[in-house]
């Protein structure tokens, strides 16, 4: 069954759907109160040329789906996919920084006191998060000197000979020498440290004056002075948090945004007791991939959040192979954007603020309040401010957002310039550079030969930019005729399509790849074309025409840098291919050595079992529901079958 005809099968429950390249891998994560009404609206898109689906729909082959209860429970199991399996047409956060806890081991027979980013269903008593993060550390600092609760990897389920220096500079009761302290004193010191974290400073200031009084009637003065020092540290706190709620409020997240050509820059405010107390920064430099993967019509959004883009790195000259497409206007929904982040970001914490204000509207905004509140036990509002101080405060943060911006990519400029003007200087290019495009070829012994195609431009590299090959001409080792091939096909796509050329191409090799690229470019009728290569070893760039003269840069030369990191990147992206062509080439061969499985048999399971390795774990029965009783057993015994062991000498 093609995608088409399983997409038109769908069914019409809430539901999670998961579309799959050729490769298997997950792409776009995505849920639905109606499944088939969701998914058929690519189909509908795609259609009618939609830039949002068009990228997305030429690369899906295959569309699995888990059915859900309610659109909660479908909001949810969104989130996890999208973590576990990183789909590259959903919108990542790439900062999964978590804000620290206190940790109170009570479960442990002498409970210790921690800073942890994990929680964990193991007794302990967990307090925060605290913003910003080091004030958990200042926290447990406090503990540790006026509660005497250690933090230590001491083993203390049992006695130790002796005590470690904590103990002797009076920041521990020393629980882990018998006779230091005793069960009771430091379970009472522990409930203090409850009700300090608890925040019951009133509760703890009396039972502490009344500890006090009782330890200086009977004359244990150092006792006394301990708790005394005690109680100044909680009249000190009390004093502090009188002036912060001075003007209270409840805790709210403000979020603000700035995109600009292709990238983003969002700003997240913690504003606690009504009091800005930490920022937190997200940056995006590859939107423009992402920008494909959207399923609502922006006409339908009615929303001022649309910005209509340009794309930056339309490509006319995409492979066949690759399923390219042309340079399309796109629209950049900040809607979407924070649809995704809030998801990733308070689905699964422990603490949500009653209050989160966001400059853009999104389709579930109602479906995550409500899965938030349950999960919470509180009301949660997340609202889009239109006026009025909560207004402001997004604005506040969209202005910060415009300075991370600057600062991220932006303050770079200068030096970008200088070490493109460096580079046309060092290879001779008759202008600066804006966009470099670099080959490298890769194969084991011959077999699945592939090459690559990365591009850097306008400063970085432009992934949606780059291109994969199979060699169409080439059989065994030909390193130079694999070169000769992919340049040939990559530039005599763009001179049939009048498109522009690149400011420099670059070969991944030495002198005879460079010589197979000119080669190719010479019977193309590109005679000028700015070409050189860098030998992995030596890291000697070679410029075409004066290969006499080798450039040989300082291994500290920002341009050296810049070379090798667009040879890289190639390199990396052509033995991540090839390795993908590899793996298939395994799992066909593997289960075409079977008797009795054929081309369509393989495909069957395949499409059935999802993966190779789920067809070795199948039963005999599960494999008779998609082939013959004989073939399923045959299969089965395939992968189980014992082999004999040999006798020993």
């Amino acid at each position: 069954m093609d995608l088409y005809e399983k997409i038109r099968t769908l069914p019409t429950q809430p539901g999670v759907y998961l579309y799959k390249n050729a490769e298997g891998e997950v792409i776009y994560v995505g849920k639905a109160n109606d499944l088939r009404a969701r998914v058929r609206s690519y189909l509908l898109e795609a259609s009618q040329a939609n830039a949002k689906t068009g990228s997305l729909m030429r690369e899906a082959v295959d569309i699995d789906y888990i059915l859900v209860a309610n659109e909660h429970e479908a909001l949810a199991l969104e989130n996890n996919l999208i973590k576990q399996r990183k789909p590259r047409f959903n919108i990542l956060l790439r900062d999964d920084k978590t804000y620290p806890y206190v940790k109170l081991t009570l479960a442990d027979r002498f409970p210790k006191v921690f800073v942890t980013r994990r929680l964990r269903k193991d007794g302990s008593a967990y307090y925060g998060p605290y913003f910003p993060g080091n004030l958990a550390y200042r926290v447990v600092e406090l503990i540790h000197r006026s509660f005497l609760l250690p933090s230590c990897k001491v083993d203390l389920s049992r006695y130790h000979p002796r005590a470690c220096l904590q103990f002797y500079i009076h920041r521990c009761l020393g629980p882990c020498v018998e006779g230091l302290t005793t069960p009771e004193t430091y379970k009472q010191a522990v409930r203090d440290a409850q009700l300090f974290l608890e925040g019951r400073h009133a509760e703890l200031e009396r039972t502490l004056t009344a500890r006090m009084m009782a330890a200086s009637e009977t004359e244990q003065f150092e006792t006394a002075a301990r708790l005394r020092d005690q109680l100044s540290t909680v009249h000190q706190l009390q004093e502090k948090q009188r002036i912060a709620t001075a003007e209270l409020d409840d805790d709210a997240d403000v979020f603000g945004y700035h995109f600009e050509d292709g990238s983003l820059a969002v700003n997240l405010f913690h504003m606690r007791n009504g009091k800005i107390v930490d920022r937190r920064e997200f940056f995006w430099e590859d939107l423009p991939s992402l920008f494909d993967a959207g399923v609502e019509k922006a006409a339908t959004k009615g929303a001022s959040h649309l910005i209509e883009q340009k794309s930056l790195a339309g490509d006319p000259g995409r492979e066949q192979e690759n399923n390219g497409s042309e340079s399309e206007d796109r629209v950049f929904d900040a809607g979407d954007v924070f649809s995704a982040l809030l998801k990733q970001l308070y689905i699964d914490q422990h603490y949500v603020p009653r209050t989160i204000l966001v400059p853009a509207d999104f389709g579930d905004r109602e479906s995550l309040v409500a899965l938030l509140g349950e999960r919470t036990g509180h009301k949660i509002e997340i609202a889009v401010p239109q006026r009025g101080e909560k207004k402001s405060l997004v604005d506040l943060a969209g202005q910060n957002a415009h300075q991370s911006y600057v600062q991220r990519f932006r303050v770079l400029e200068p030096s970008r310039k200088a070490i493109q003007e460096a580079l046309a200087d060092t290879l001779m290019l008759p202008e600066l550079p804006r966009r470099i495009e670099c080959f490298d070829i890769s194969h084991i012994q011959g077999a699945e030969t592939v090459a690559s195609m990365v591009v850097w431009e306008d400063g970085k590299m432009n992934k949606s930019a780059y291109r994969k090959f199979k060699l169409k001409t080439v059989a065994g080792v030909d390193d130079f005729a694999a070169m000769r091939e992919v340049v040939e096909r990559r530039y005599r796509r763009l001179k049939e399509e009048d498109q522009p050329m690149p400011s420099l191409v670059l070969i991944d090799g030495g002198l005879g790849q460079l010589h197979a690229a000119a080669e190719a470019l010479e019977c193309l009728g590109f005679t000028s074309q700015p070409l050189a290569s860098i030998a992995k070893k030596e890291e000697v760039i070679y410029v075409y025409g004066s290969e006499n003269d080798p450039v040989v840069l300082d291994r500290r030369s920002p341009v050296l840098h810049l070379v090798q990191l667009i040879r890289d990147e190639s390199h990396r992206f052509a033995v991540g291919y090839h390795r993908q062509r590899r793996a298939m080439r395994d799992r066909d061969s593997e289960l075409l050595n079977i008797p009795g499985v054929g081309a369509q048999t393989r495909q069957r399971l395949l499409t059935h079992f999802g993966s190779l390795r789920d067809v070795q774990q199948a039963t005999a029965e599960s494999l008779a529901a998609v082939v013959s009783r004989k073939t399923a057993e045959t299969i089965w015994q395939h992968f189980h079958q014992t082999q004999p062991t040999g006798a020993s000498d």
